[in-house]
């Protein structure tokens, strides 16, 4: 495995920062690595976005066939939030940590976040996974995504629905063993 990841180091950015690193950062970068060669083993492929004014920025591994979600409920109404959702260990905020605002309503579960600068949402915790992030694919940068799957989700009657459907809380599990 070792020798795996020497290889993929050497073929992707970090190979340069893989001949200067210390002995005490070295398994630190071989342990991002590791993580992103199993995530490319099981098909996944990282996808970059962020709002509208590039203050804030993210990367999700996921895969390039989207299963995206067009919930109907009051507030993806309002903001036609089209999603897909991902555990929180595929998930990277890269920049602007200071630049999101949070609302929450009803139950307080959900997480709507959004940039400050121009408004647009393109990530959130949604209340049906709230150990993962629900990712506008609208807000990805090109080149990565293959196609898209649209589901329509009854989110006005959300806990029926909920019931319903029998995979959406898995989601946001985790897809491989880190």
């Amino acid at each position: 495995m070792i020798t795996q990841i020497k290889q993929y180091i050497k073929k992707k950015v970090l190979y340069k920062t893989y001949n200067f690193v210390r002995t005490n950062q070295f398994s630190l970068i071989l342990e991002f690595n590791k993580n992103a060669l199993l995530l490319e083993r099981d098909g996944l492929v990282k996808h970059t976005g962020g709002c509208h004014c590039g203050a804030v920025r993210f990367e999700v591994w996921s895969a390039p066939h989207l299963h995206v979600f067009n919930c109907n409920c009051s507030i993806c109404t309002k903001k036609q939030n089209r999603h897909f959702i991902v555990p929180k260990s595929q998930f990277t905020l890269l920049q602007g940590s200071d630049n999101i605002t949070t609302y929450t309503f009803n139950t307080h579960v959900a997480k709507h976040t959004f940039c400050k600068t121009c408004g647009v949402q393109s990530f959130y915790t949604p209340r049906s996974n709230p150990d993962g992030f629900g990712v506008a694919s609208h807000c990805l940068d090109p080149g990565t995504v293959s196609s898209v799957t649209v589901e329509d989700f009854c989110g006005q009657n959300w806990e029926e629905s909920m019931q319903k459907h029998q995979t959406i809380r898995s989601m946001s599990k985790p897809t491989t063993d880190k």
